[in-house]
């Protein structure tokens, strides 16, 4: 948009001349540009795992593009200082264990108490499940002949009775101010791909791909959206930790901090896998995946899952070419 944009056309200046005003109206413009990419003005949204990772980024996005966010995780500390950081008129903190219904149906009412409404929902809390390392007698302690049920049913109520429980609260809350709204759930490739995770993530993922489209041919009746995004490898706390010492992040304690060392060379082993060479993934990839599914843009988009992977899940070069 320039500055001729705001003058009548009869008093457009002549070819040569300056526009008298031209630097006020220029800035009127960028002003005007800026409001108009704020893509989630006016919406609320909560964001689960929003302290850090792939919710973090999710958070800041939001936030950026004119949402007032809830962050709802385990991690109060972190959590809060960053509520903190983005000012507390238009991001807040609540503790919330995905798995636990009554932590989601309380972290939801309190949107709502506070806000008036829930517009968006942004299913991001997850683990990746514990990576054991190999037996002494060099069997694979991961490997389906030595499945922990305790561990499965873990990663399973996180990952897969999370996000279920927040589709639902979520929805009632949209259904109360009759209809509309978005679901956004944060997937994998390993719920496109198999061999690309451990078991028990692998099958957590594969099951919020099919509970999103599911949910989205329940709620589509009622103007309300619900999508997923399948990420390849991306170096948060979680894979890093992961990959260093074969513990999630919500393993028991929380991980010790990732240093920047730890973080390249985790990208560095992605890129090594990745089909597309040139970009890193990052979080704030996935966070802008996800902002596209929770703003207007992306309204007649329902039961998709968005494979951000730069191609990794859809081919193989088996001849070379």
């Amino acid at each position: 948009m320039t500055a001729l944009d705001f003058m009548p056309a009869e008093k457009a200046p002549q070819a040569g001349t300056v526009a008298l005003g031209a630097t006020t109206n220029n800035a009127v413009a960028v002003q005007v540009q800026q409001q108009q990419h704020r893509r989630l003005e006016g919406k609320v949204a909560i964001v689960t795992g929003g302290a850090r990772g792939i919710g973090e980024a999710t958070v800041r996005a939001f936030v950026r593009h004119g949402a007032r966010v809830v962050i709802a995780d385990i991690d109060d500390a972190v959590g809060e200082a960053l509520a903190a950081a983005l000012g507390g008129a238009c991001c807040t903190y609540v503790h919330c264990d995905v798995s636990v219904e009554a932590d989601v149906e309380r972290a939801v009412g309190y949107c709502v108490a506070r806000h008036g409404r829930l517009d968006v929902l942004c299913n991001n809390a997850g683990v990746l499940g514990r990576q054991a390392p190999p037996a002494s007698n060099g069997a694979k302690s991961s490997g389906i002949a030595s499945l922990d049920a305790a561990e499965f049913d873990r990663v399973l109520r996180v990952n897969t009775l999370g996000a279920a429980l927040g589709m639902k609260h979520a929805a009632r809350a949209m259904l109360l101010r009759r209809g509309g709204g978005s679901i956004v759930s944060v997937a994998s490739v390993a719920g496109v791909l198999g061999g690309m995770g451990p078991h028990a993530y692998t099958a957590s993922k594969h099951a919020l791909v099919g509970l999103t489209k599911n949910a989205a041919c329940e709620l589509g009746e009622h103007g309300i959206r619900v999508n997923c995004v399948s990420p390849f490898g991306v170096a948060t706390p979680m894979l890093v930790n992961a990959w260093r010492h074969g513990e999630d992040e919500e393993g028991g304690a929380l991980p010790a901090p990732v240093s920047a060392e730890e973080v390249e060379k985790t990208e560095e082993m992605v890129r090594g896998m990745a089909t597309l060479k040139g970009p890193t993934l990052r979080a704030r990839d996935i966070a802008e995946a996800a902002l596209f599914l929770a703003s207007d843009e992306s309204r007649y988009i329902s039961g998709h899952n968005l494979v951000v992977d730069g191609g990794v899940t859809t081919s193989r070069n088996v001849i070379g070419l």
